[in-house]
């Protein structure tokens, strides 16, 4: 049968106020379009549900055993559409965020304290993972949202860009580029690198970076985990290249931080599942990461490494 929720509700409110008229000022609709969606109700289910008379509308047998049964059906299912609206908009529960490792260790641990402080009742829980592996999970739906560098062109993720970032040189401070107050790219030329490996979503964009500045370095060693390249480097294998996020700088170390010249800059993006909805708990959390996103741009705006970099 090929009757709709609307021909049952109006049927119901007839059914009820005994009257054609009083039902269409109920719904909203005419009284002619009242007795037309009843008729047509009556045609699909082949039976008399109501007698009608000038005076008043009558029930027949099977319109009354209808009636009751869809008065309990209609308020089950406005009662599961009301629970349904408050899953959806309550802020409790697991949310699941993947981001790679220099983006877990330097900008979510912010991003779960404001969440604890604001949302109390919902659990973030981190899948600290290489680039790859949260792109993955993210179409795979194991996690939420993502906190990505951009992956350029998809079209099964919805990506917004939240921080922009330079690249920057690290090296000793006993290092010759050390010296100097900003470092141009073409003075890396010929020099020894230590980079991460391309499991991080920054190597591809600090290999395209070297070919556009038309760099001829050496790759000494290619490491995983971020944190590595300060002891590397520190050692005097080479020198190399790194996110603004990288930082602080070990405390203690031997190490500094140079600008790049000209700038190039990697974008941080949180990243979701294309047509995907997501609960009322993670779209919280994806606005509370948008948020402290932007609290450290502000920031450094008020360092002068970065300040002097936007003259």
């Amino acid at each position: 049968m090929n009757y709709s929720l609307r021909q049952l509700r109006v049927f119901v409110t007839v059914a009820r106020s005994r009257s054609f008229s009083r039902a269409g000022e109920i719904i909203g609709l005419s009284q002619s379009a009242v007795s037309h969606s009843v008729k047509e109700l009556e045609r699909q289910t082949g039976v008399r549900l109501l007698d009608r008379t000038t005076r008043e509308v009558v029930l027949t047998e099977a319109g009354q055993q209808l009636a009751a049964r869809l008065e309990r059906l209609l308020d089950e299912l406005n009662s599961t559409l009301r629970d349904a609206g408050r899953v959806g908009q309550q802020l409790s529960g697991t949310v699941r965020v993947a981001a790679s490792q220099t983006i877990s260790a330097h900008l979510i641990p912010q991003c779960i304290a404001a969440s604890n402080r604001r949302y109390p009742d919902i659990q973030f829980v981190l899948h600290d993972r290489p680039q790859r592996w949260v792109l993955e999970s993210i179409r795979q739906g194991e996690v939420d949202f993502g906190i990505v560098i951009d992956p350029g062109p998809v079209s099964d993720l919805e990506c917004e860009g939240v921080l922009s970032e330079p690249f920057l040189l690290l090296c000793r401070d006993d290092d010759p580029l050390a010296r100097l107050p900003v470092v141009a790219w073409r003075a890396l030329d010929g020099a020894r690198l230590v980079l991460q490996d391309y499991a991080s979503g920054s190597r591809p964009l600090i290999d395209a970076a070297l070919i556009g500045q038309q760099v001829e370095a050496k790759i000494v060693q290619e490491i995983g985990h971020p944190a590595t390249l300060f002891p590397m480097v520190e050692a005097g294998i080479g020198i190399s290249v790194l996110p603004a996020l990288a930082l602080p700088l070990p405390q203690g170390s031997r190490l500094t931080v140079k600008r790049l010249t000209p700038c190039i800059e990697r974008q941080l993006m949180l990243a979701r599942r294309k047509n995907r909805s997501l609960s009322g708990a993670a779209l919280a959390l994806w606005e509370v990461v948008r948020m402290q996103a932007q609290d450290l741009m502000s920031a450094r705006t008020r360092d002068p490494l970065f300040r002097e970099e936007k003259e």
